[in-house]
């Protein structure tokens, strides 16, 4: 009554409702009142649960959480998601009947799902828009998948998107500009502006990995996977870092083998990943200008090279950018990684499956099976 100026009989019927819903459930006793007792109520988190899964180039980490996006239990696999989006999801759908199994869950309690990839995502249609890695992905209902077994909304983002939320909602809910920048098999950002995810116009906001930069050294520009040639991930990212060690004669396959390389103190790894710190700090300077963010955190397979990297970054954002941009900028690991994406994905679904107007439609009985659609 003192926050919204409603009326008890008012508030008390909102109450009855949600607690009708399934929302609210009793929290104990309140302090002693005239008349009818007084109660406490609590949001009911265990009333339901969420399934997410992070979809990475190389593996899947998949989640099970509460109704207020905590997360309770968690699986990983690997596959390729080159293989395209059929074998993936049906990989994603394993992971999530083995949590479901495992905490005694049911597809009906499911009250929403979310799933990253790493690729440009139209949000309001949760469908990958011309991907340069995810191959037969493009335009792919991916929200219809799961339409058949779960009665929820189903949420698609950018990888990087969900990892930014994540990382700002649990280690800086004051910073209200943050960047979250990933190296991994490739390169991207997920941006919070405002405390907010900023997707941009149609969901394209942060391809940080593909903006052209132009080497001294090098007589001709290496082909990234995008078609172009010059990006920022074609002399930086995990891909484009096992071909330098390649050609310099180290046997490496996967990006995990290339960190151990760099980690040993192996000179030829150290020297190209000091480059490619200097190379993305430059891309990361021209974002500080732009955007002028709080706090920078690096994720990624390459954020755990010790200092190499992002000394790196540091180096050339401090003396690239404005005094005014770097005078309170934090550059930092992720404090979340590997597990920031399930943790924002998570954390977007509730804010999602919780949103006003269809907590309405809950209580008035009108929710139904829905592909969410969102304006981003």
């Amino acid at each position: 009554m003192q926050r919204t100026g409603l009326s008890r009989s008012t508030v008390n019927q909102r109450v009855d409702a949600l607690v009708s819903a399934g929302l609210l459930s009793q929290d104990g006793e309140g302090a002693p009142t005239r008349g009818r007792p007084a109660g406490r109520f609590a949001f009911h988190a265990g009333g339901g649960v969420l399934l997410v899964a992070d979809v990475g180039a190389t593996g899947i980490r998949a989640a099970l959480c509460d109704l207020a996006g905590k997360v309770s239990a968690e699986r990983e696999a690997r596959i390729e998601v080159a293989d395209g989006p059929e074998p993936v999801l049906t990989g994603v759908d394993e992971l999530f009947d083995q949590l479901l199994s495992e905490a005694g869950r049911n597809p009906a309690d499911v009250h929403g799902i979310g799933l990253d990839v790493p690729g440009p995502v139209d949000f309001a249609s949760g469908r990958v828009v011309s991907p340069p890695i995810m191959r037969g992905w493009d335009r792919f209902d991916i929200p219809g998948w799961f339409a058949s077994r779960y009665d929820c909304h189903v949420l698609v983002d950018k990888d990087v998107n969900a990892m930014a939320f994540g990382e700002q909602r649990s280690h800086y809910p004051d910073v209200d500009h943050l960047l979250m920048v990933k190296i991994g098999t490739g390169i991207g950002c997920g941006i919070i502006a405002g405390g907010q995810v900023h997707r941009g116009a149609d969901g394209g906001a942060g391809d940080l990995g593909h903006i052209h930069i132009t080497v001294d050294d090098v007589a001709e520009e290496p082909a990234c996977r995008c078609g172009n040639t010059g990006c920022v991930e074609a002399y930086a990212g995990g891909w484009a870092l096992l071909r330098d060690l390649r050609a310099a004669g180290r046997d490496v396959s996967t990006v995990d083998e290339a960190v151990g390389l760099i980690r040993s103190g192996d000179l030829v790894a150290v020297r190209l990943a000091r480059r490619a710190g200097r190379i993305l700090g430059e891309a990361v300077a021209d974002a500080v200008n732009l955007f002028n963010p709080r706090v920078i955190a690096i994720g990624g397979q390459l954020a755990h090279t010790d200092e190499q990297l992002l000394a790196g970054i540091r180096e050339l954002v401090y003396r690239r950018s404005l005094p005014l941009a770097t005078r309170k900028l934090q550059i930092v690991r992720s404090q979340l990684d590997p597990r920031a994406g399930v943790i924002g994905l998570a954390l977007l679904v509730a804010d999602v499956v919780f949103a006003p107007d269809l907590v309405e439609q809950w209580i008035d009985g009108r929710l139904s099976h829905r592909v969410l659609s969102l304006r981003p």
